[in-house]
Parts: structure tokens; sequence; C-alpha cells
């Protein structure tokens, strides 16, 4: 039995954070039902290509991306616009323990869906509201997605090749790391209230902005603002407060190399062949280092030419230099590390045999994550959930069916 096993959620979000929130307390043993729209579903699932391949190579309707964030939950497509629609979800939360939802602020009142209206049928439910930029303030009617408040929060600020190299200029992280932050922070928040719950007794209001999680993870940069005044600049892939901590050329690519202290910096100048740069008064410590950077990273990359990547991992491996290569995706799921680890495997599916899946990083020794069903497909579970959840019977459902609410 998963940690989360007697656990309810409804999930009525679509796209990323929400829903990664959701596959999260899924994957812990949680059943997590997945309010969709009837005929179309959740957006992501005609974000393709690339889509999931059958067994003659023909793309399914499932787009990869909506393939990423929904294992283990179970589909249920209700139309909520229509009264009969909203008694059946009203009816569900009743029966719920968590409930996760990204409408624009204000737009489930109006279905008596939103927190105040719920509460009143479930004074024990966890309700979990994820908007781009939270429940108030000046900025909170507006529609917000990852990219835009990557902008907006200051992360594209700090990522690209450095003012004064060729291509600088602002550039998004290459996955929604901000939706992906939110809907970590979005469990957080959901397994703190469950806490409170059980100790104290009833459900709260969790009021998640997507601004916010991309502010508070701006982490130390964040800081070195805050304590300094001075906004930090592009920097590449070079640290801000640590050097040398970027990429290098070899003689058949790149890698990076991470000197996290002195120490770390003396061995790596002895591999280098190189021993008089830790004695340097230039860059005998870090404190030196970050102020001549711009001395110390040209003499670097005129010595990592002249060996290959993987003799430089091999060698600074030994001494115990951190270091590592640039993997594409290919290289990432052919590591070693990565095969032992188990992060990819795949699930049964209905239309392409098998799915392949992104194993979750949880590793707990009791109560170990599960993997029970492959990313359902549109109204999959429907019947299930009225029939097994809601007691409904046949005639019911099929009365709800033909009138197009299910």
């Amino acid at each position: 039995m998963g940690a989360l096993s007697h656990l309810r959620v409804l999930d009525l979000s679509r796209v990323l954070a929400g829903p990664w929130s959701g596959q999260i307390l899924a994957d812990l043993g949680a059943e997590v039902i997945k309010v969709e729209r009837p005929g179309n579903g959740d957006d992501t699932r005609a974000w393709g290509p690339p889509f999931l391949k059958d067994a003659y190579g023909e793309n399914t309707s499932e787009a990869a991306y909506y393939l990423s964030a929904n294992r283990n939950k179970e589909s249920v497509t209700i139309d909520f616009t229509r009264p009969e629609g909203q008694k059946l979800v009203r009816d569900l939360a009743a029966k719920s323990d968590i409930l996760i939802e990204n409408f624009k602020v204000g737009g489930l009142a109006a279905y008596g869906l939103d927190y105040e209206s719920l509460k009143e049928i479930n004074p024990e439910l966890i309700y979990c509201s994820i908007t781009g930029f939270g429940q108030t303030g000046p900025y909170a009617t507006r529609a917000g997605y990852d990219f835009m408040i990557q902008g907006l929060g200051g992360l594209m600020s700090l990522t690209g090749r450095a003012e004064d190299d060729d291509g600088a200029g602002p550039v998004k992280v290459g996955v929604a790391l901000t939706d992906i932050l939110t809907g970590l922070y979005s469990t957080v928040a959901i397994l703190a209230a469950l806490s409170h719950r059980d100790h104290d007794g009833g459900g709260q209001h969790i009021d998640m902005a997507l601004l916010d999680v991309q502010v508070a993870c701006l982490a130390n940069q964040a800081m070195n603002y805050l304590t300094t005044g001075v906004s930090p600049k592009r920097l590449g892939n070079a640290h801000p407060n640590i050097v040398p901590y970027q990429d290098f050329p070899t003689a058949d690519g790149d890698f990076i190399l991470t000197v996290g202290n002195d120490g770390q910096f003396r061995k790596f100048a002895e591999v280098a062949g190189q021993p008089q740069w830790a004695a340097d008064p230039r860059f005998a410590t870090n404190k030196l280092r970050v102020a001549n950077r711009a001395q110390l990273i040209p003499l670097i990359r005129q010595a990592t030419v002249f060996k290959t990547t993987a003799e430089w991992v091999m060698q600074l491996e030994r001494v115990g230099v951190p270091c590592g290569p640039i993997n594409d995706l290919a290289q990432v799921f052919a590591d070693p590390q990565v095969k032992a680890r188990g992060l990819e495997m795949a699930l049964p599916h209905a239309l392409a045999g098998m799915v392949p899946q992104v194993a979750s990083p949880i590793r707990l020794s009791k109560t170990p994550v599960e993997y029970r069903s492959a990313p359902p497909l549109l109204g999959e579970h429907t019947v299930q959930v009225l029939q097994g959840v809601l007691g409904l019977g046949p005639a019911n459902v099929a009365a709800l069916r033909e009138a197009g609410v299910i």
C-alpha cells in the first residue's frame, strides 16, 4: 500500500503544474480522479507532435506532453458548465480529501465549485488553487503561463549568454520549470495541510501562484540582489559566486567543471598540469577567483582542449573533483547510473501496448512509489467512478451520457 493510499484526490487541473502535483500524489498511492471536459479533455492531450505511436507506427490520440504528467489517474469526463455536471463534481468533492484546480481566480465560483461553496459540504476538504499570480494582488485576474512567468519573475534575466558574448540575450529554461516547481510546492503544501487536518481537524484553502514560486526559487541570486541592491547579470553557464563552475571545451566536445572549494581547485590545477594556479595570488581562494574570473577562465579553456571529455571525467573523478559530460537525452537514458536507478520504465497502454514513462525520483523504504496504470484515455473511467464512488446505477449513467453531461 502506498503512503497515501487512504486518500482520494479530485484533480480539476490541466496542463502541467496541477497535473504534476496530482501525479506525485497518485504515485504515492492516492486515488486521483481527473475531471476533464467531454470531447476535448486536458489541453495537453493535443499538444503534439510527438504523439504516442501504436503497434503499427501510427499516431494515437495521446500527446507525449500529456503522458508526462497523468500516470496513475482515473479520467472522468464531466461538463460542469451544466447543473447536472456541477452536482456530479460536488458529490465527488464531498467524498474526496483533496481538490486541485488551476482555473482563473473566481472561475469556479460561477459553478458553485469554489472553496467557500465546497467546504460547506465537506469541511475536511483540502482545496489547492494554482494560478499565475495568486488569489490577491493587482495581477490576480491575469492568466499566467510558465514562459511569461520565467520572464516576469526574473529567471530569464539570469539565464543566457553573458551580455558581452555573441548571442547574448534572455533565454528560458528548456522545460517548463516554473510549472514543475509550482507542482512540487503545491504537493508540499497539500501534505502540510493533511498533517494539520490529522492533528487539529478541518480542511483549508491553499493559494499557490507561479510568480510566488518563481521568485522564491531565485534562491541565492535573489539574496545576491537583496544584500547588495545590484541585479545579477547573465553569466552563461558560469556561477555568480563560485569559480571555476561552468562548461569548458575538450578535445572532442565540452564538459562541466564544478569546483566547490580551494582544495578541489588545487587538485584540478594539478591534473591540468598547472599546479602554480593554486598558489597564484589571483586564484588562491574562491574569493580571488571570482574577482579575477576574466583572467582565469581563458587559461583553463586553453588547458582543457588537450584532453577528451572522458579523460577529464576519469582523471578528475579519481581525485575527487566534481565534473561531468553534457549529455543529450539519448545519452541520459543510456547512462549506466540512470539505468541502474530504473528511471526509464513502461506501463501497459490500451492504444499502444506499452507507454514509456520517466520513473518517480522518490524512494521510500517502507511505502515505495506505485505504478498502477498508464495515463488514462479521455473518459476511460467515467462509468467506473460514477458507479463505484457515487453509487449511480447504469440507467442514471446512461441518461447523463445521452444528455451530454458526461
